[in-house]
């Protein structure tokens, strides 16, 4: 029997917030896997949401922080599908940032594992290591009970932290399990997996100078962190990280798609299962936040991720789609921590299986292309590293399957030569991505953030505000205290009627004026915080801090923004009505004389469904709808079905905005940016474009109001343009403009007659040169200024004109396309009987136009780049056939 209970992942995941909560710590919910700091590419800590409380530029009003942070690491991607790598993975940490004590932490963390009312594990199983030179937290742990020899003191690799070179520093202590004698392991820290780390603080406690003196912060950071999947696989009683609920959940999918088992002695078999279960949670959790598959950065990941999921699964035999089946599993398991798996269901099966579908052909090419390279080698020569970095890299091939081709066809890899291409690859990926995470330069807007407060935005009534009051100015970066007439500068006030860039929505433009005082604003921002910007020219006077101006909004410009701004809310509304609920906004631009829309869409838009769009969001215009605007918390927000922005953060509280009646409204959205009143005012939309912007994100661009009769009156001016120049009234312009097609085909269906055709002058004189052999003529011609295709049409000439009779015929041509030589040999049926191979003609004499190519006996042809060695390559070609 057990000497220690059993919790699922969700109660753990649960009791650890709680209890750090009933300590007076902020529960604070998991950030986004795309970071709001620009340093890193992916959340990969608990820390980092809280990273500006560590550097000391905000301050926590609580006494410390709380989380279950979900977490993504790829650095070690190779090694993902052992017993102990994870891509993705949840992080349970608590930090304080002054607001409590070093002893506090040790003791909060001892009575949450060893209390029975917790995890209730037992003491004698525990172990600890600590800083070597840490006296304190030995000390500490000791007086929490725990006996000496259970305390390991490891050095400054295993157990110190530091920011860099310089900067926030301190020791580390770290907690094990042990999990028995029959796992390999002499004492915690080493490699094996008897003495398991589960839990790590981290006492940020020095700040390192350049001389290696270590002085005391002004206040002490504690940082823990305790990987859920490790503790969740110790409390279900597990010896590894894919036996936890969740995880093993995962992979019991795989057994039932694959119809392979797990742990039944075949270790690859193992290690695809454990691959497949740990890929698809981390795609699933990618494509939630807001992270689409592409060629670079976190896009890159994602694909990568994906693509090596959907190869172990072809390793196991399962073919077709079945990524989306992982998706559904992993939003159950997790779905009730992270709503975000639900709300977006529809849109991670599509990017899944729409991905899928492609990396199949994919496959199906870097396939064709490896045995091309085999093909060129001899018997038991290795192939390049190089050719298989090619793969991996340029087709997505994975290194596994290329071995494995390659020695069904008797080749090794060259092993040493892919690892230092994919080593180079590294460098370069680390040189672009290790940023300093704890850089010193920090943002004059993060300082101000913390020090004042948020700029009171009242634009949505007013377009002029008196008495708006000048909080701070900053110029080059830097704060000032005062701005004269010529200067440019970012002024803050306490409250604005002007819209800050968010959301895609440009920011507002207008002036700033006292007596004396005119500053021409060009650009309203959003700063760190929800600090704004007023980014201006002083044109007049002296501007200083404390200042009461009058701040007018540019009305005009701003009521033609509006108007685009909504109309965005009818096109996702319609766009999600003709095309299905996995369309979702992927950015967009709200500006005063046009608008953009991306979203999530799997394939090019038929001219139909971008009628049905347009059609539907005129009639909710000329409809004349009301715009009701309310605010609302958050989770009664989602539960009135409105629609967040894909990717998007937001707090407590939310402004709602709907298009037409409350109980059924066309649309209704998160949103903070300005909107007309009634949709009657938008006027007219109209769309200009649809495009594609990248992996399964499509493009409209659009226009309304004032815009929109621009752009048809611009379309009518074309129109009136060209009945005019082909004189034809406007019920005509069609048929004229098909019989105008048709004309043109028949004209150069007779031009090309001329030129090659059986009558033509060149190809006459060609037939009249014919070389006679043993039962066939053959035509050898240099034809002037011929494509590869106008040659065909010369042979068909040369056929037509032999009446019936054998004929063959090798023809060379310069001059055409592109300077390029084209070659070609034909022959009819008869005259292949007889002994010609167009193919073996063209495989002899393209090497003399710098060429090569190929084809059948009856057709070959080839593409070169010397035209000095088309002589020779007739002359060739006239010896072969024994001329």
């Amino acid at each position: 029997m057990s000497d220690y209970k059993t919790m699922t992942t969700a109660e753990i995941r649960e009791d650890f917030l709680d209890f750090f909560e009933s300590k007076g710590c902020k529960k604070y919910p998991s950030s986004s896997l795309v970071p709001s700091d620009p340093s890193l590419l992916l959340a990969n800590a608990g820390m980092n949401q809280f990273k500006e409380y560590y550097q000391g530029i905000k301050t926590m009003k609580e006494i410390g922080a709380t989380s279950c942070q979900k977490c993504l690491r790829t650095n070690d991607i190779e090694n993902i599908g052992d017993n102990r790598h994870l891509s993705f993975f949840e992080m349970l940490g608590n930090f304080s940032f002054g607001g409590y004590t070093k002893r506090d932490a040790c003791t909060w963390a001892m009575e949450f594992i060893s209390d029975p009312k917790h995890l209730g594990l037992p003491l004698d199983r525990l172990y600890f290591t600590v800083f070597t030179e840490d006296d304190e937290a030995a000390e500490i742990w000791e007086s929490l009970g725990v006996a000496p020899d259970h305390i390991s003191r490891l050095g400054e690799e295993d157990n110190f932290w530091a920011a860099g070179p310089t900067g926030p520093c301190g020791p580390c202590s770290e907690i094990y399990f042990d999990q028995g004698p029959e796992f390999e392991g002499e004492k915690p820290g080493d490699d094996g997996d008897r003495y398991l780390e589960f839990w790590n603080l981290v006492f940020t406690q020095y700040d390192r100078q350049e001389d290696g003196s270590m002085p005391e912060l002004p206040h002490r950071n504690i940082d823990t962190g305790m990987g859920l999947e490790r503790i969740a696989a110790i409390m279900q009683h597990q010896g590894s990280n894919y036996e936890g609920d969740i995880m093993i959940s995962l992979i019991r999918l795989g057994e039932k798609l694959s119809g392979k088992r797990y742990q039944a002695g075949d270790e690859e078999v193992d290690r695809s299962l454990r691959i497949l279960a740990d890929h698809s949670r981390a795609v699933s959790f990618m494509i939630g936040d807001g992270i689409l598959p592409g060629n670079e950065g976190r896009s890159y990941i994602l694909r990568r991720l994906l693509r090596r999921a959907v190869y172990h699964g072809r390793l196991m035999g399962i073919h077709g789609t079945f990524m989306a089946e992982y998706a559904y599993e992993v939003a159950h398991l997790l779905g009730a921590a992270y709503p975000e798996l639900i709300e977006k269901s529809a849109l991670i099966d599509g990017i899944l299986t729409a991905e899928e579908e492609r990396f199949g052909a994919t496959l199906d090419a870097g396939e064709a292309k490896l045995e091309d390279e085999l093909a060129k080698l001899s018997a038991g020569e290795r192939l390049s590293g190089e050719v298989a970095f090619l793969l991996h890299d340029t087709y997505g091939f994975p290194i596994d399957l290329t071995r494995e081709i390659a020695a069904i066809a008797g080749h090794s890899v060259n092993d040493s030569e892919f690892d230092a291409a994919m080593t180079r690859q590294r460098e370069r990926a680390r040189a672009s991505a290790n940023r300093d995470a704890w850089g010193k330069a920090q943002s004059v807007w993060v300082a101000l953030s913390d020090r004042l407060d948020a700029t009171v935005f009242d634009g949505y009534d007013h377009n002029e505000l008196e008495g708006c009051v000048v909080k701070a100015l900053v110029q080059d970066g830097q704060e000032v205290d005062s701005a004269s007439a010529g200067d440019k500068v970012e002024i803050v006030l306490d409250r604005t009627p002007f819209y800050a860039e968010m959301g895609g929505q440009v920011g507002d433009t207008g002036s700033l004026s006292m007596d004396g005082l005119f500053v021409q604003i060009d650009d309203t921002k959003q700063r760190d915080g929800a600090i704004v910007s007023h980014v201006g020219y002083v044109e007049e006077g002296s501007l200083n801090i404390g200042d009461a101006l009058c701040a007018s909004v540019d009305a005009g410009r701003r009521e033609l923004i509006r108007r685009n701004h909504t109309a965005t809310h009818l096109l996702d509304a319609a766009l999600k009505e003709v095309l299905g609920d996995h369309v979702n906004q992927a950015g967009s631009l709200v500006a005063p004389d046009r608008l953009r829309f991306d979203f999530t869409h799997f394939e090019a838009m038929t001219a139909d469904e971008l009628a049905q769009v347009e059609g539907m969001i005129n009639a909710e215009i000329f409809a004349a709808k009301p715009i009701v605007t309310r605010i609302m918390n958050i989770e009664d927000a989602k539960a009135a079905g409105a629609v967040a922005l894909f990717g998007e953060k937001y707090g407590d509280v939310v402004r709602v905005v709907s298009v037409g009646e409350e109980e059924h409204p066309f649309s209704r959205e998160l949103c903070g940016g300005t909107h007309v009143r009634n949709t009657s005012e938008i006027g007219l939309f109209k769309i200009v474009s649809e495009s594609s912007v990248g992996s399964n994100v499509r493009r409209i661009e659009a226009v309304t109001s004032m815009g929109a009769i621009a752009y048809v009156d611009g379309r009518l001016m074309q129109l009136d343009e060209a009945l005019h120049v082909l004189k034809v009234r406007p019920d005509a312009l069609v048929d004229r403009i098909m019989q105008l097609q048709r004309d043109l085909r028949e004209a150069a269906r007779k031009a090309e007659a001329v030129t090659v055709g059986a009558s033509s002058n060149q190809v006459a004189d060609a037939v009249k040169h014919a070389v006679e052999f043993d039962g066939y003529h053959c035509v050898f011609a240099k034809l002037e200024g011929l494509s590869g295709n106008e040659l065909r049409s010369a042979w068909d000439g040369i056929r037509d004109a032999s009446d019936g009779r054998p004929i063959a015929c090798v023809l060379a041509s310069s001059g055409a396309a592109n300077g390029k030589v084209a070659l070609l040999a034909a022959a009819t049926d008869t005259a292949v009987a007889a002994g010609f191979s167009a193919g073996d003609i063209i495989k002899d004499i393209a090497g003399l136009v710098g060429g090569r190519g190929g084809g059948k006996p009856s057709m070959a042809q080839a593409g070169g780049t010397d035209a000095s060695g088309i002589d020779a390559a007739l002359t060739a070609a006239k010896s072969k056939l024994g001329a």
